[in-house]
């Protein structure tokens, strides 16, 4: 069961929320880290924030994940792989816009994997939007056996009209299985073992590059604030998971550093949320966040996603460190720190 507890590892797409996270993850744990970034600009921000590392930290320019034998040269001297790159794309009208890309990276990521016999440890960063069914009609718990085949079928079905929704989670569902496939149909000539992590909804301080006010925040962040302080309870409207990036990025760790790990597909999750948990945390905290409504009774909420996440506590040994009230403290401080509250 290859694992690794020193050496070099590279993350993909390190310039990223979750992906940056990863890497002083990492560096924490006394790895060294080479980041992947699209263009020199893009690593300039990393190269800041992680300069008292020295040496330890550095990154390599993959303009085109896509392109064959792209991630060659990002290879020597690599023991182990975090892969976090994968576009977020909710405007694609062709869902292979979204879904090629996604696919393709991962292929073109592994195939070059599979020349290196130094490498241990592959763990790819999928999504829950790859286990959960987007619009099941009745509550259901999760675990790492599930697959999201419905919206798979509507783009299948529907094309260039399916649900924004359903063209991302396809491409992560797609992504995913094409590397077990991938792994299961070479694993017996491959030196290291493949581990895939697939978190829900993500929130936490930041540390990738965003700009100077809050308008530059985006995804998971962006509909945290506007829930705080604007009372603006977005997609989902029902309750889902969650977890926070710092225990993510143990998660990765874990999973790079844990021999019975490989192999293995991880759910990783906090528990269940709804935006209004959130800003009743805030509010505790700040009378500038936007109280819930009074009305709100989370012990009337009906929970439809939950996640069973046994595995990732016994297996990877996972501790959830942190709840409600921690990462949304954290998460104003930081924002406070940045000038924005």
């Amino acid at each position: 069961m290859p694992a690794i507890s020193t050496g070099k590892v590279l993350v993909t797409g390190a310039n990223g929320f979750i992906a940056a996270w990863a890497v002083k993850a990492f560096l924490g744990a006394g790895f060294a880290v080479r980041g992947t970034v699209r263009s020199n600009a893009k690593a300039e921000h990393l190269t800041d924030i992680f300069r008292s590392y020295g040496e330890t930290f550095e990154y390599t320019v993959v303009s085109d994940m896509t392109k064959e034998g792209a991630f060659d040269e990002a290879l020597r001297g690599i023991d182990a792989i975090v892969h976090t790159a994968s576009p977020v794309n909710f405007a694609a009208e062709d869902p292979a816009e979204v879904i090629d890309p996604t696919v393709n990276g991962t292929l073109s990521l592994l195939c070059s994997a599979a020349a290196s016999p130094a490498i241990k440890r592959i763990v790819m960063l999928s999504s829950g939007g790859a286990v959960i069914t987007r619009n099941s009609p009745e509550p259901r718990v999760y675990d790492e056996t599930c697959w999201n085949d419905a919206d798979v079928r509507e783009v299948e079905e529907k094309g260039r009209d399916a649900h924004p929704f359903a063209k991302y989670m396809a491409s992560k569902v797609l992504a995913e299985r094409r590397a077990w496939q991938f792994y299961e149909e070479n694993k017996a000539k491959l030196s290291w073992e493949l581990v895939t992590v697939t978190p829900p909804w993500v929130f936490g301080p930041i540390l990738h590059e965003v700009g100077k006010d809050s308008e530059s925040l985006t995804g998971s962040n962006r509909m945290l604030w506007e829930a705080i302080f604007n009372g603006a309870y977005g997609v989902p409207a029902h309750s889902v998971c969650w977890v926070d990036i710092r225990d993510l990025g143990q998660a990765l760790v874990l999973s790079v550093t844990k021999p019975e790990a490989g192999g293995q597909r991880f759910v990783v999750s906090a528990g269940t949320f709804t935006w209004e948990d959130f800003a009743k945390a805030a509010y505790e905290i700040t009378k500038k966040a936007k109280a819930p409504p009074e009305s709100y009774d989370p012990a009337k909420v009906m929970h439809m996603v939950m996640y069973d996440t046994t595995k990732s506590k016994e297996v990877l040994g996972l501790e959830y460190r942190y709840g409600f009230e921690e990462t949304t403290r954290d998460v104003l401080k930081d924002w406070e720190v940045r000038g924005w509250l």
